[in-house]
């Protein structure tokens, strides 16, 4: 199993930092942003990453993480996304890389609380198709969310007016090496990106479409707001862990 963190885009949510430094970049308490999805794949046992990333400060990932030999990974590699395609375009910049294997995908900007190793070898088990890892939010018109029905997917809607759960799509994926194909037959959506959610009903229709949901709780940071509540989350996490060391 091989990992994926798609660490590209302009961050213009997050201007005028991002006028200086690539979003993925920025800390979130005591670490760079990036750290977070590399830890989650590491703790998950993989140990073959590659980053996509792209704009002007590609180039500070390589010296931040060299190789990769910091985090415990037998190797770190690096893609470059030209223009802003969309999420599933950065993906495509992975075939290579997949080389037909299964692949673990995590969006640069996504940090969770709990190990995701548990989904990773349900997915393992699974052998074929796709798996998509949920949580239930309070929110879900901000998000690509599930509709759920005798316990399979039978549909993912982005940002929907009326949501049809209250779980939104977290941005955990994991494919078998047929997602290139699929990626290859899109179509740019009205915002003249190949969009993630696209291909994920893609599997959908085929019925080979699963899913997990998180324990523990998840956010992205990619809003001022939510790049707040990722640090404060992880700062908790710190607080607790240190206490729970501290009395044994």
């Amino acid at each position: 199993m091989k990992g994926v963190i798609l660490a590209g885009g302009l961050g213009t949510r997050l201007l005028p930092l991002t006028r200086v430094t690539n979003k993925h970049l920025l800390p979130v308490y005591d670490r760079p942003m990036i750290y977070y999805p590399i830890q989650t794949l590491v703790e998950a046992g993989i140990r073959d990453i590659l980053l996509v990333t792209g704009g002007n400060f590609a180039g500070d990932f390589l010296r931040l993480l060299g190789n990769g030999e910091a985090f415990g990974l037998d190797r770190v590699n690096y893609a470059y996304q030209d223009g802003e395609g969309g999420i599933a375009h950065a993906l495509g910049q992975a075939r290579v890389f997949s080389g037909g294997d299964p692949i673990v995908v995590v969006l640069g900007d996504n940090i969770v609380e709990d190990s995701i190793a548990p989904h990773v070898r349900a997915f393992e088990a699974q052998g074929r198709g796709a798996r998509i890892l949920l949580k239930e939010v309070d929110d879900p018109k901000r998000f690509g969310v599930v509709e759920i029905s005798d316990g399979r997917v039978v549909g993912i809607e982005e940002k929907p007016i009326v949501p049809k759960s209250r779980y939104a799509v977290t941005g955990v994926y994991m494919y078998d090496g047929g997602v290139f194909e699929i990626i290859e037959t899109l179509e740019p959506s009205e915002r003249g990106e190949l969009e993630i959610t696209d291909v994920n009903n893609a599997y959908v229709r085929r019925g080979q479409m699963t899913y997990g949901v998180l324990d523990g709780w998840w956010t992205d940071a990619g809003t001022f707001e939510s790049l707040h509540r990722a640090g404060e989350l992880v700062a908790a996490r710190s607080r607790a862990s240190s206490e729970r060391a501290f009395t044994g």
